[in-house]
């Protein structure tokens, strides 16, 4: 298991749309989870140890965010053949077990994750309310393994001032996790 990292922040790159299914049953687009004063976009799977170390606080501040007027989203990207973990069945199961309360979508063909240039799980795009990329960094300073309670909120805190400015803060600490799960070419 390789960690990555993703690259620093392209403040204002504009995010893709996209259109997938979620574990709701539904179809959601980017415009139909945005959010009035912006939008988090996290890659995530479910066998990732770096995203599992942080779900709970992932479920915690994608429903404090909501409160900021920030639309979340999930989108699963790995290759569930190779990951079976990562299927749409498992990611339903998921979903339902930790409570989510946004759209767990399914990136079934990775059309999404190349084009947002996502890199591992997790990674987080936290978007401005006219789609401009204003946070690429980490939840917080978690490792596997070795969590705290009381570390410094980053990601939260970079979204809600995206919320209440428009622009997230300068200083970003990139996420780390695994690899994207890449489709055999």
């Amino acid at each position: 298991m390789a960690a990555l990292n993703p690259p620093v922040c392209d403040f204002d790159w504009q995010a893709p749309h996209f259109q997938l299914p979620a574990t709701d049953g539904g179809l959601h687009s980017l415009d139909s989870v945005r959010g009035e004063n912006g939008t988090l976009v996290m890659f995530i799977c479910n066998h990732c140890p770096f995203v599992l170390a942080i779900l709970d606080k992932i479920v915690r501040d994608a429903d404090e965010l909501k409160q900021h007027g920030i639309g979340v989203a999930a989108i699963c990207s790995n290759d569930p053949v190779a990951y079976p973990a990562d299927n749409f069945e498992n990611m339903q199961k998921m979903a339902l077990e930790r409570s989510f309360s946004f759209p767990y979508l399914h990136d079934a063909d990775q059309r999404i994750a190349k084009a947002y240039g996502a890199v591992c799980t997790p990674d987080f795009f936290g978007l401005n309310s006219d789609h401009g990329l204003q946070y690429r960094g980490r939840l917080d300073a978690t490792r596997m393994g070795a969590s705290s309670p009381d570390l410094r909120r980053e990601l939260f805190e970079a979204m809600k001032q995206i919320a209440e400015t428009g622009k997230g803060p300068a200083e970003q600490v990139p996420s780390i996790g695994c690899s994207i799960k890449w489709k055999a070419a």
